[in-house]
């Protein structure tokens, strides 16, 4: 009765996950009678599934009570191997109150390192930068001064040069006056100068330069010819000057030069531009840092300049110089991290020095840095296991490994084998184990590739992800050695599942290294060490990653020989028709190799189309009639046209033990050959417990014609079982419909689709397909993809004309 009530409380509890809510006292034949009333008939007979007896136990109570004591055992196991810095805590503490008075034993001298660190730190951020020279700047502006040294030639070249007339006619003086002069003053000494002696004594002129230009002009009016080409000479040097004056108002010269340049004599600008040319040499050579006030570039100009410079070309070469000149140096990053570093190397460590009998610390007072540290070096901090710490860690590895058997249950809801949780439980173990070794990297990177290759991203990542939130809070570890590994662990949890080949893997390992080694350079950048420093320990921890993925390679088929593991990448190396096996299969039973290969096309395409296991569904067809070869000539592909061997043996009883040998057969060179069991499981799983129809019906027609013969059905059953999961029912369907397509030749496709339901629909009806996953709407696809794959291979060919004879 007890027996009885725990079973169906555990039945309700069943009942519960799948959201139905049942009385106490309903009996198992009521609940099933329930089930059947509101849930579909596959659910039905999973739940059958997960209560089938062993050894007088319901099943479901024995892994129920099993899966909790095993989630309890991992967490406890990885509470103690991942908290192992919970247990040399130190109870006094920086900021607790002492207990009592501690006195120093003995003297001693202890460096304290944080506080060398800090002030290490704050040296190598004061430290002075190393300025370098930008080339490509100091060639711009040197480019730069060039081209308003062109500018400033180019306009006294356009205004023209100065005496424009006869000197002996005309001094040079009045001629630079008359170029400049304003138009209204160049009237009134053209119209003095046209009047007598007489008439100038009452002119308005006052200006002595207006007055001496009027008077040179007037003394060439007697010769009308000279004071008219005179006249001519200064009208074309004025409207030159004015047309030069009007380029003085661009841009390009007004920051730069005003009209003073045109009446600079040419060796004075000659001059100018040499004095010019080495300032800024020799300015750009000693470098220009950013930031400098221009009030300090100024003055370094005016320092620069030749004191021999006269006045009218200082101020434009000053001028020049302060529009051209900018900042050519930039900081030297590399040597000034050296420069930081070497100050912050010249940073003498700090002591902290104590006498024997001092006071370290005062009860009653709270604990200091400096406190602690002279605690811990005696030995009187008082460290011990934390266990208020290490049991709310265990509280969050407990949970983490509920959120891991969640997800474990909703996506594989077959469930895990006992191999499989002892396979997780291993590896995760052996990242704390890595840690506390000293590893400069955790090998998170291997876990991921090993968890992603044998139980896919969605176990992985998970685990992955948890595992690397875990350890830095149990145990002790820098960033720099966590994070990489972490970033490259989750990388290989992603990608891992995807690869198809060794070396798809080999790539994805140059990629975790990669990672890697990025990863530690941005952490040390930020952390303000060298460069020079950085590079080679980014290598080292690339070359980590990589190392790590060599070792996931490497150790993988191992691991999946030892807990029959089933790799994607296994199974393609299994399906290679180069194996032993299929070599085998081919040679000596090529009937039921071509069989094999037009069947494996059926459901492999059934297989991508329902979403199943596609490599798994193609390596186990391939196997799936491995046992034929034990006696080939039994079965009708491989006769090749010769006598039948059943008719020799005239036999049902003996021939269908023949036929169902070929499973038991198949079984035993499977084992021998170390095929995974998942692909051992389509050789009996394929034929289920059907009866073989032909040797069953002659055996009937013998016990017709004769009473004394007695005919079990079960001695023309395969032994089974079903087919328990969705691919190898994929196989079973394909293997029934691969002769009735064979023997399909003008059928239409609809001819073909209405056979193969109808095959289809007798498997169903048999309780073939009860375990295995499938659904009744599942049947009618499964048919058209079957269809389909048919008219690829049995397409129409070009009828060519027949050649005749020549």
């Amino acid at each position: 009765m007890r027996s009885f009530r725990s079973l169906t409380r555990r039945l309700q509890q069943v009942c519960i996950q799948w959201g139905w809510h049942l009385h106490r006292a309903v009996s198992i034949d009521h609940l099933q009678y329930f089930f059947v009333s509101i849930t579909s008939i596959n659910r039905v007979k999973t739940l059958r599934k997960r209560l089938t007896h062993k050894d007088g136990v319901p099943q479901v109570i024995r892994q129920g009570f099993a899966g909790q004591m095993a989630l309890v055992l991992a967490a406890l196991s990885l509470t103690s191997a991942l908290g192992h810095g919970f247990y040399n805590q130190p109870q006094l503490s920086v900021g607790k109150l002492a207990p009592q008075t501690i006195q120093a034993p003995v003297d001693a001298t202890v460096e304290d390192k944080p506080a060398t660190e800090e002030k290490r730190k704050k040296a190598r951020t004061v430290a002075i930068a190393v300025w370098m020279l930008d080339s490509t700047t100091t060639d711009r502006i040197r480019q730069e001064v060039q081209t308003a040294l062109v500018k400033g030639a180019r306009l006294r070249q356009q205004v023209g040069t100065v005496p424009f007339a006869d000197p002996r006619l005309l001094s040079e003086a009045t001629q630079k006056y008359l170029r400049r002069a304003e138009e209204r003053e160049w009237q009134q000494i053209l119209e003095a100068a046209q009047q007598s002696s007489e008439q100038n004594d009452s002119t308005t002129l006052s200006d002595p330069s207006q007055w001496g230009a009027m008077v040179d002009l007037q003394l060439h009016r007697p010769r009308p010819q000279i004071f008219s080409k005179l006249v001519e000479q200064i009208t074309q040097a004025r409207q030159q000057y004015a047309t030069t004056l009007s380029a003085f108002q661009t841009p390009a010269t007004q920051p730069v030069y005003d009209f003073s340049i045109l009446d600079i004599p040419e060796p004075m600008w000659q001059k100018m531009q040499s004095e010019v040319l080495q300032t800024s040499e020799r300015m750009l050579v000693q470098g220009i840092p950013p930031g400098l006030p221009s009030s300090q570039v100024e003055r370094a100009i005016a320092l620069n300049l030749d004191i021999a410079t006269p006045p009218e070309t200082r101020e434009i070469a000053t001028k020049l110089l302060l529009s051209t000149l900018k900042p050519n140096l930039i900081k030297d990053e590399e040597r000034s991290r050296l420069q930081a570093e070497k100050a912050a190397q010249d940073v003498p460590p700090e002591l902290v020095s104590v006498r024997r009998g001092e006071v370290i610390a005062q009860a009653g007072q709270p604990i200091t840095p400096q406190d602690f540290l002279l605690l811990d070096y005696f030995q009187l901090s008082r460290r011990e296991t934390h266990w208020a710490g290490l049991v709310g860690f265990g509280v969050l590895v407990g949970g983490a490994v509920v959120v891991f058997w969640q997800l474990e249950q909703r996506f594989h809801p077959e469930g895990l084998r006992n191999r499989d949780y002892w396979l997780v439980w291993l590896m995760t173990l052996s990242t704390p184990v890595m840690v506390m070794l000293g590893l400069p990297s955790t090998n998170l990177p291997a876990i991921g590739l090993l968890m992603s290759t044998f139980y896919g991203s969605v176990l992985a990542v998970p685990l992955v992800g948890l595992l690397s939130g875990l350890i830095p809070m149990g145990m002790t570890i820098s960033v720099s050695q966590w994070l990489p590994s972490a970033a490259g662990g989750l990388v290989a949890a992603i990608l891992g599942r995807r690869m198809r080949s060794r070396e798809e893997l080999a790539l994805l390992g140059l990629a975790i290294g990669l990672i890697q080694g990025m990863l530690y350079l941005v952490i040390g950048a930020a952390s303000g060490v060298v460069w020079y420093g950085l590079i080679g320990k980014a290598i080292l921890y690339a070359l980590l990653g990589l190392a790590w993925s060599i070792v996931a390679s490497g150790i993988s088929p191992y691991l999946e020989h030892a807990f029959d593991v089933v790799t994607t990448i296994r199974l393609v190396e299994l399906s290679n028709p180069n194996r032993p096996l299929l070599k085998r299969l081919a040679a000596e039973t090529p009937g039921t190799f071509q069989h094999t290969l037009f069947v494996a096309n059926l459901a492999e395409a059934a297989a991508r189309d329902l979403g199943c296991h596609v490599e798994l569904v193609r390596a186990g067809t391939l196997y799936h009639d491995i046992g034929k070869m034990h006696d080939p000539l039994s079965f009708i592909e491989n006769q090749m046209g010769g006598p039948n061997k059943h008719d020799l043996i005239n036999d049902p009883w003996q021939s269908a033990c023949i036929i169902r040998k070929h499973v038991t057969e198949g079984i035993v060179m499977a084992r021998k050959a170390r095929l995974p069991k998942a692909v051992q499981a389509f050789i009996p799983e394929h034929q289920g417990t059907m009866a073989i129809a032909y040797f069953y019906h002659q055996a009937q027609e013998w016990a017709k014609a004769d009473p004394t013969i007695r005919v079990n059905e079960a001695d023309f059953r395969y032994e089974g079982p079903s087919p328990q999961s969705r691919e190898t029912a994929l196989v079973m369907l394909a293997d029934s419909a691969e002769a009735a397509l064979r023997s399909l030749k003008e059928a239409t496709p609809d001819d073909a689709l209405n056979m193969l339901n109808k095959i289809l629909a007798a498997r169903w009806k048999e309780g073939q397909l009860d375990d295995s996953g499938l659904t009744r709407e599942e049947m009618s696809k499964i048919a058209q993809v079957f269809v389909q794959v048919w008219q690829q291979s049995n397409h129409q060919r070009i009828a060519y004309p027949k050649v005749g004879k020549s």
